[in-house]
């Protein structure tokens, strides 16, 4: 397969850098600044959700949507702090597998439940600003992972077709978006096991500079 067919759609948090952290933290300090009590597990049963998906659900504190969208942004807002607090990077083999597949002329996208000033701040932080420009964010889309909303857009964003489409993913409403967008998926074994991935998957690697372009052509190929 031409390098030129693929495209390739990576999920944000757990494939690109790793602020779970900070995320899990962030919730943290919103129930506490908001007096509302907080589900121990809150952080892993939502994993990979929208935070409009989460705010009504998991905490159930409130069902009105302008609460909602307020309690969302001032978490983001927190989340942006506790990141200038601490610093951040991108995962390692990440910045030398997008030179790579830059070189190839292999378009790529962002396909994230991420808010987007978190996305294009933090590129700037960890030196990625020219290798991820292309993005689908929370504010494109209605409907969160397992959806595969977010990973269709990206890929017309790209130009490319769903069958031509690697998804890189750590969370399984990641994983299950993209198989029901019909596209071929990469597990990233950041937050989960590679065993745990390596069943929903085409392939399961550690650092996404394990893949050179002839091993993104085969995943393509089935």
């Amino acid at each position: 397969m031409a390098n030129h067919d693929i495209g390739l759609i990576f999920d944000w948090d757990g494939v690109i850098i790793d602020s779970a952290a900070q995320h899990e933290e962030s919730w943290e300090r919103l129930g506490r600044e908001e007096n509302r009590p907080l589900p121990a597990d809150h952080f892993k049963r939502s994993f990979g959700r929208k935070n409009e998906w989460i705010i009504p659900r998991l905490p159930g504190w409130s069902t009105d949507p302008a609460e909602i969208h307020r309690l969302s942004l001032r978490k983001e807002a927190l989340y942006r702090e506790i990141v200038v607090e601490r610093g951040l990077a991108a995962l390692a083999g990440v910045k030398p597998f997008l030179e790579r597949v830059r070189g190839a002329g292999i378009p790529c996208c962002i396909g994230s439940s991420t808010h987007r000033e978190n996305i294009t701040t933090i590129l700037g932080v960890v030196g990625l600003q020219g290798l991820l420009v292309e993005m689908v964010t929370a504010e494109d889309v209605s409907q969160g992972k397992p959806h595969p909303e977010v990973f269709l857009k990206a890929a017309r964003k790209i130009g490319r077709t769903p069958a031509h489409c690697i998804v890189f993913e750590d969370a399984f409403a990641g994983i299950e978006a993209a198989r029901a967008g019909g596209m071929r998926v990469v597990g990233v074994a950041t937050t989960h096991a590679a065993a745990a991935l390596a069943g929903q998957v085409d392939r399961v690697v550690h650092r996404l500079d394990e893949l050179t372009v002839a091993d993104l052509a085969a995943v393509v190929a089935g």
